[in-house]
């Protein structure tokens, strides 16, 4: 391929990324935007859903009063009976013991079914019913009691004790009837609202993936054009020995317009960002005005108090509102992470003689705050090589791996973090090792990219100390690797030239 083809492929293929950003920025807040309609329709499915298992539970726990009231009734005169036939005292108590709990018992139902008018209707018939039912059956006990057996027995069957029984079973049975008719409606809104929630949830997947394929397209278009400008640029230097210094020219400019890209992508990801942070705290002064408002009202109308609009106010509200601002502080974290990187990515090196004890025991003095919380210490083992390098990425480097062994330490276990270091050839090695929890030897490379964390996420961070470590030490011309295992400790190794060149970084 010609050399004027292929560079101006490249520049065609530079050309597009700042579209390219504007088209990711785009799916980006689309998706943002899914997710919180998701969760926000999620939440008021859910809450529907809880109202329709408490009135279903109510209803359950009315029908278990109304069968244990029936019952009684049923225990009741068949231990009337009983003592009418055989005189027994066994009999007479388990009279008292079925008719004592029949008068509370329909008491609780009465207030159970306060809202419902036509089981109240049924509830002052059983009342009366069940007054007639207790004279009829106390005269009987009482003829008993007093050796009147004859005048019992004749008092019995005059009684209509047994329609009675009858027509008390029947009211037991028709409020039976109406708590079911309830039970099944309730059952049905429950059902129609959990279809709700997953005919929400699926449509926020599929719009999710919708937007996630999209990206992907235009990630990997995006991609394709990168690896057709860098193939063109590999092109040039095939047969000519002149284009080396054009090839390389190129792929400068292919770096600072990758770092470039970096840094448009975060501004135009702050734009939206910042709108809906500003519109959240919007949100959250309107809420304190309404939940300020409802209190007033409230204290003037209590029944305003238990309203759905109040409920909202008060917990609904602040809860969604949370959610959002949780959601973009975190956001705002990483936007802000992959500006610092793309500022040390343009940042000119350095190189300056450094004695490496003095700038670790900087450190250690810097974290004594930390490691005296987790009792801790920071030693180092012997004579560390000095060497001659960029002095603020050489910082950070040791200073996040130490940093990152303090925080990761084993609990109940004493934190030791030991660095050493040594010459190894041309080259010289440092080692940063601790005796925390360790890291599973399947994420030794994983712990390197960005965004990635491993093991168990209870301690603050976004998966982005030990990226930035691999880049400064790519750019430094080192390499950084990992050795661990659960449960004893991690050890990382980093190998530098004992003197810094430009030009001699290692290609990430």
């Amino acid at each position: 391929m010609p050399v004027t083809d292929c560079a101006v492929t490249t520049r065609k293929s530079l050309l597009t990324e700042e579209n390219f950003a504007r088209v990711v920025v785009g799916f980006v807040t689309v998706g943002f935007i899914a997710i919180v309609v998701a969760a926000a329709a999620a939440g008021w499915a859910q809450w529907r859903n809880q109202q329709y298992l408490e009135a279903i539970d109510h209803t359950r726990t009315v029908e278990s009063r109304i069968s244990d009231f029936s019952t009684l009734i049923e225990r009741a005169e068949t231990a009337r009976r009983g003592y009418l036939v055989r005189g027994a005292f066994n009999h007479r108590q388990a009279y008292e013991e079925a008719v004592a709990p029949q008068r509370p018992l329909l008491d609780e139902i009465a207030a159970l079914t306060a809202d419902n008018a036509a089981q109240q209707r049924r509830v002052a018939e059983t009342r009366a019913l069940l007054a007639e039912q207790l004279a009829f059956q106390q005269q009987t006990i009482t003829l008993i009691d007093q050796g009147r057996f004859d005048e019992a027995i004749a008092q019995f069957r005059n009684d209509p004790s047994i329609t009675l029984t009858r027509q008390l079973r029947e009211r037991a049975a028709a409020m039976l009837g109406e708590e079911g008719r309830l039970l099944g409606e309730r059952n049905a809104a429950q059902t129609r609202a959990a279809d709700t929630l997953f005919a929400l949830a699926a449509l926020a997947g599929i719009l999710l993936l919708i937007v996630a394929a999209a990206a992907v397209t235009a990630i990997r278009r995006y991609t394709t054009d990168l690896a057709t400008s860098r193939s063109a640029l590999r092109a040039l230097n095939e047969n000519l020995e002149d284009a080396v210094e054009e090839r390389t020219v190129d792929l400068q400019r292919a770096n600072d317009e990758i770092q470039r890209f970096a840094y448009i992508v975060s501004h135009d990801l702050r734009s939206p960002l910042v709108n809906v942070m500003g519109f959240t705290a919007e949100l959250d002064t309107a809420r304190q005005q309404i939940t300020r408002y409802f209190d007033e009202a409230s204290a003037n109308d209590p029944e305003l108090a238990k309203s759905d609009a109040a409920i909202a106010a008060h917990e609904d509200l602040p809860e969604a509102i949370g959610f959002i601002r949780s959601s973009t502080q975190k956001m705002d974290r990483l936007i802000n992470a992959i500006l610092q990187l793309s500022r040390q990515g343009r940042r000119t090196l350095a190189p300056e003689p450094i004695d490496m004890n003095a700038m670790v025991l900087g450190i250690a003095d810097m974290l004594q705050h930390r490691t005296s919380e987790a009792g801790a210490e920071i030693r180092i083992e012997g004579k560390l090589p000095a060497i001659e390098t960029d002095r603020l990425a050489i910082e950070q480097i040791f200073q996040n791996l130490i940093e990152n062994a303090v925080k990761y330490l084993k609990p109940g276990r004493a934190g030791v973090v030991t660095v050493r270091g040594r010459r190894d050839g041309k080259r010289l090695l440092y080692e940063v090792e601790d005796n925390g929890r360790g890291i599973d030897p399947r994420d030794h490379e994983r712990v390197f990219d960005l965004f990635r964390r491993s093991g168990q996420q209870d301690q603050p961070g976004e998966g982005i100390g030990l990226a930035h470590v691999r880049a400064l030490a790519y750019r430094l011309g080192g390499l950084i690797s990992c050795e661990s295992e659960l449960d004893r400790g991690a050890l990382f190794r980093l190998s530098l030239p004992p003197k810094f060149q430009a030009g001699e970084g290692v290609s990430q």
